[in-house]
C-alpha cells in the first residue's frame, strides 16, 4: 500500500511529466500550491542580479532537476578539479548549479530534513545509516556520501566560486503536497522552506528560468545526472 508521501510525490511528478498540460496546470493552479506573491519584485530583482557574479573563461551550468545520489554537486566538484588540473585557477571559472524539481532539498538545511523526513519523500538514502536521509549528505559531506572519497561539498565548492540556487516554484509545490500528507498548513510550511534554504544559496523564480539565465551569461548546459 502506497503511503501519503507516495502519492503525493507521485502525482506531482507524473503532473510535471506531461509537461504544459491541462493536468499540469491544474496541479499549478491549486491555491494550496500557487503561493507565487511570495517571490516579491525585490526579489526577483536579487535573483537577475545574483547572475552578475558568474566569472571566467569558462562557464557551466549544472541542471540539477532530481538527486542523483548527490551528482549535481559531484559534477560541480568535477568541473573544477579537471579545469584545474589543465590550469584554470578558481578564478578564472564558474559553475551555476541549478536545483530544480526533485533536488530541491539540497538547498536546504538538516532541520528541514529531520522535520519532513525528506530523504523518504525525495527518496534520498543516507549511505551510512542505510535508511532515508535525515541530513542533507551533500552540503558538508561525511566520509561515504559520496561514492569516492575526496569530493567537495556545496560548502567548500561555494568558497571556491560555484553558485548554486533553487526553485521556488518547485519549493511552492512540494511544500504543499508534504503540507497535504502531514496535515500542515501549506502557507506555514512554505515559509518554513524558505527560512531554511541554505547560506549562499539564491531562490531563483523556476529551476528553467535559472537554465535560461545561466546560458544568457555564456554558461554552457550540462544535465547533472548519470
Amino acid at each position: 500500500m502506497k503511503t501519503n508521501n507516495e502519492n503525493s510525490r507521485r502525482q506531482f511528478l507524473g503532473a510535471m511529466a506531461l509537461g504544459a498540460t491541462a493536468s499540469t496546470l491544474s496541479v499549478l493552479a491549486n491555491p494550496i500550491y500557487a503561493k507565487t506573491e511570495a517571490f516579491s519584485i525585490k526579489t526577483m530583482s536579487d535573483a537577475e542580479e545574483w547572475f552578475n557574479n558568474i566569472k571566467g573563461s569558462h562557464r557551466i551550468t549544472y541542471d540539477g532537476s532530481t538527486p542523483h545520489g548527490g551528482l549535481p554537486v559531484v559534477w560541480t566538484w568535477a568541473f573544477y578539479l579537471t579545469n584545474n588540473g589543465t590550469g584554470t585557477p578558481d578564478e578564472d571559472m564558474t559553475a551555476v548549479t541549478v536545483l530544480r524539481h526533485s533536488a530541491i532539498p539540497y538547498a536546504l538545511e538538516d532541520r528541514l530534513w529531520a522535520k519532513y523526513k525528506f530523504g523518504e519523500f525525495f527518496k534520498i538514502n543516507d549511505n551510512g545509516a542505510g535508511a532515508p536521509s535525515l541530513r542533507n549528505t551533500v552540503y558538508e559531506p561525511k566520509d561515504g556520501d559520496f561514492p569516492v572519497p575526496g569530493i567537495d561539498g556545496m560548502k567548500r565548492m561555494q568558497e571556491r566560486g560555484a553558485m548554486f540556487c533553487v526553485c521556488n516554484l518547485a519549493l511552492n509545490v512540494f511544500s504543499g503536497f508534504i503540507a497535504k500528507s502531514m496535515s500542515l498548513d501549506a502557507n506555514q510550511v512554505y515559509e518554513d522552506f524558505l527560512s531554511g534554504v541554505l547560506p549562499g544559496v539564491q531562490i531563483v523564480p523556476s529551476g528553467v528560468w535559472a537554465l535560461g539565465r545561466a546560458q544568457e551569461h555564456r554558461c554552457g548546459y550540462i544535465f547533472a545526472g548519470e
